[in-house]
């Protein structure tokens, strides 16, 4: 079994290959390979920024199986750990309401897939937090799964409409695989063309290819490789950014819950609740995370880089996880 991470901070560079050890540890290169690097601004004077990748129902087991040189690289060069506890029930509605809100179901109120007495007004996510208190930064989100851009009734979706972008496609109707590439698509596109401060990313193909083969077997793995190379599309597009070497990107991937054989999931089983957080970029540590961590600690690990005060009123439970 392949481990994403190691626990020194260079001896990975021969196992993830020339290419992505010259990215990790060199300044960004001018347009010119004749031309020397380019000076990168001290890290404490970046401007920070922050991409939370969200791939639905991942199996921490099963990622170490399969090839995922991306998130291999992410994870080598940061912190990564597969014993993050997700929430109870172990379903996408409360899971994905936790992670990007920083707190349980008992304050956010989602307890089912049904989205019903969610406190979404009290409880935002964190690119509504930001929007709220730190207007000034750009806010952007792609989800293909309606529930959580496009949802009927009070308390609006999980994602709210203050967020400066945010993109809905339907997954259901153009088909997961299509709609994970459509969606990071579009995020490679801002990426590129604006200057994003904190941007979401959720790929749901994995889960529903699972769901729909009944099993954790060569579909479901496809679709996990898939989701690695719309990670590194993402990063590939980060890195190509001008303004990068005056930039602190913190990269965040996760997931919302694992999965049994037969790929279900909502139970209390060690493999359903067991999920994972990586953390990578200058300002993440390197190594196993100290302590425990929940899915929880996502948006506070993401406000946290970005310098956004906690105000103790907001409630949160989660923890800056997998920073210096």
């Amino acid at each position: 079994m392949k481990r994403l991470r190691q626990p020194s901070a260079h001896p990975h560079l021969a196992r993830i290959g020339p290419v992505f050890a010259i990215l990790l540890i060199l300044p960004a290169a001018t347009a010119c390979g004749s031309e020397p690097p380019r000076a990168e601004t001290p890290l404490e004077e970046r401007t920070p920024k922050v991409l939370l990748i969200g791939i639905d129902g991942v199996r921490a087991d099963v990622l170490a199986d399969v090839s995922t040189p991306n998130i291999d690289a992410l994870a080598a060069a940061g912190s990564f750990t597969a014993q993050t506890r997700t929430t109870t029930p172990s379903v996408s509605g409360p899971a994905w309401s936790s992670m990007l809100t920083g707190v349980w179901p008992e304050k956010h109120g989602v307890t089912s897939n049904r989205f019903t007495n969610r406190q979404y007004d009290q409880y935002p996510d964190f690119l509504t937090r930001i929007e709220q208190v730190r207007p000034e930064l750009a806010t952007f989100a792609v989800v293909d799964w309606l529930p959580l851009g496009q949802l009927d009734g009070a308390g609006g979706p999980t994602l709210s409409a203050r967020i400066d972008v945010r993109e809905v496609l339907d997954g259901s109707e153009l088909g997961w695989a299509d709609a994970d590439t459509r969606s990071v698509g579009l995020a490679v596109q801002h990426i590129t063309q604006a200057d994003p401060d904190a941007m979401f990313v959720y790929l749901g193909n994995p889960d529903e290819t699972s769901h729909e083969h009944q099993s954790i077997g060569v579909e479901y793995r496809d679709a996990i490789a898939l989701s690695d190379r719309h990670v590194g599309m993402l990063i590939d597009a980060i890195r190509a950014r001008p303004l990068r070497p005056s930039e602190n990107w913190l990269i965040l991937v996760s997931t919302d819950h694992g999965r049994l054989p037969d790929g279900g999931h909502g139970g209390d089983s060690r493999i359903e609740m067991t999920t994972f957080i990586l953390t990578s970029g200058p300002s993440a540590a390197v190594g196993t995370p100290a302590g425990p961590t929940f899915i929880v600690d996502l948006a506070v690990t993401a406000l946290t880089h970005l310098g956004v005060s906690i105000d103790p009123a907001w409630e949160l439970d989660g923890k800056p996880v997998g920073l210096r």
